[in-house]
């Protein structure tokens, strides 16, 4: 694992952040030149539980998933990250140890706003606020979902959600292994694979090698909610040409 300071392509993603355009010409140079890179393989704890916080992260280019263990040893990973996204803004508002581990499920950069920068821009600026309420609020959102998953839905159903936008918003094709989706819904990959075939043959979804994309958004979301014993509806696409 390897930590230096950010390069030009860390530094473009930084500048395409909604709120950075709002900084002055000092604070985004201080900005660009204190963030730095983490870069981790596929399988290493990439920010451990029980660590000292040290910043906001965000995912460069990857995937990790953030993975909580209970003190009778059972594992639970309880939200997968892709890249674009930022994720820890729990831990960082906080002066406690990281509660879960990050881990990558494929190669992995991630980028660190040191906390002393994280600090200053929720002291100073506003847009920066607006952008993490509105993050803070998405995360809730994904919270109550993976809770209700737990308790009321069908391990198809939980493949479902952990498909829907609650959780890749914006995106339509998902470049994720079987294995993966598996680490992430909590389920073994003989019944990821069981799921997404039924979803396949409901016309929800499509499957290529390593990628899962979503027909009928609005089909696949009420797949995923329907109540207990409640009849399938067909998507529009069933049967449709792909």
């Amino acid at each position: 694992m390897s930590l230096e300071p950010a390069a030009l392509p860390h530094h473009r993603f930084l500048r395409g952040q909604p709120w950075f355009g709002t900084l002055s010409d000092d604070s985004k140079a201080a900005l660009l030149e204190r963030s730095l890179t983490l870069a981790g393989r596929k399988g290493e704890v990439m920010l451990a539980a029980g660590a000292p916080v040290q910043g906001w992260y965000a995912v460069l280019s990857g995937l990790v998933k953030l993975q909580s263990t209970s003190s009778e040893g059972r594992v639970s990973a309880f939200l997968g990250v892709p890249d674009g996204e930022w994720f820890g803004e729990g831990s960082v508002l906080k002066t406690e140890a990281r509660r879960y581990d990050v881990i990558a499920l494929r190669e992995t950069v991630l980028l660190c706003l040191p906390r002393t920068e994280f600090d200053k821009l929720l002291a100073d600026c506003l847009p920066f606020n607006h952008f993490l309420v509105a993050h803070l609020n998405r995360r809730l959102g994904q919270a109550m979902t993976i809770i209700e998953a737990g308790r009321l839905r069908s391990p198809g159903q939980r493949v479902a959600l952990y498909l829907s936008r609650v959780f890749w918003q914006g995106r339509r094709r998902l470049v994720l292994s079987q294995e993966e989706l598996g680490h992430l819904a909590g389920l073994s990959r003989q019944t990821v694979n069981r799921a997404l075939k039924s979803m396949e043959q409901r016309g929800l979804v499509s499957l290529e090698f390593g990628r899962v994309a979503m027909l009928d958004e609005q089909a696949l979301a009420a797949y995923a909610t329907r109540p207990s014993g409640a009849p399938d509806q067909p998507s529009a696409t069933a049967g449709q040409d792909l």
